[in-house]
């Protein structure tokens, strides 16, 4: 009797896993969508992308980001010809960020998941790069949201560990 209670709760509990993989993809796409449709100028976002990243963004990677650009702010008013904190893209491993991806596996519980992207970089003038990063998202009372991001590539000149550090480090080294 208790093996097939136990197979009866995996089975009742298929569908709903199901359907928080769905809505990990989702948000997933969702993000990777926007970010190709804004301009790609390096560095943390302006205030303009950053409200149109917010909505699908943990609370606690919006509040990394706002911290990031509010210590960037200060750091270029006391350092007035110095380069930005941050230079190149923020969300991939290449520093030109990428101009194309596609959603690979996910995986994970009804609390958190991740997912792999496959990403390229196609420049005219040279062979296009690819590499793939992970996503990393959590599952809050708005749904599914991007929480993080692992930088996978292993480039030399690249993002390198996770998103949430780099504004971790940039927010320590502002004034």
């Amino acid at each position: 009797m208790r093996r097939v209670v136990v197979l009866c709760s995996v089975l009742l509990a298929a569908p709903a896993l199901a359907q928080d993989m769905g809505g990990l993809e989702r948000a997933a796409n969702g993000f990777y969508a926007t970010y190709a449709g804004l301009p790609h100028q390096g560095g943390i976002p302006d205030a303009a992308a950053r409200a149109r990243y917010a909505p699908l963004l943990s609370p606690r990677l919006n509040q990394l980001i706002a911290a990031a650009a509010a210590a960037q702010s200060r750091f270029q008013k006391a350092n007035r010809n110095s380069p930005p904190l941050i230079e190149g893209d923020l969300f991939s491993s290449l520093f030109e960020g990428f101009t194309s991806y596609r959603l690979g596996p996910c995986s994970g519980d009804a609390k958190q998941g991740q997912c792999s992207v496959n990403l390229t970089y196609q420049d005219k003038s040279a062979k296009p790069v690819t590499w793939t990063d992970q996503v990393l998202l959590v599952n809050t009372a708005q749904g599914w949201k991007v929480d993080d991001i692992a930088y996978k590539a292993g480039f030399a000149f690249g993002n390198t560990g996770l998103l949430s550090d780099t504004l971790k480090m940039t927010v320590a080294e502002a004034p």
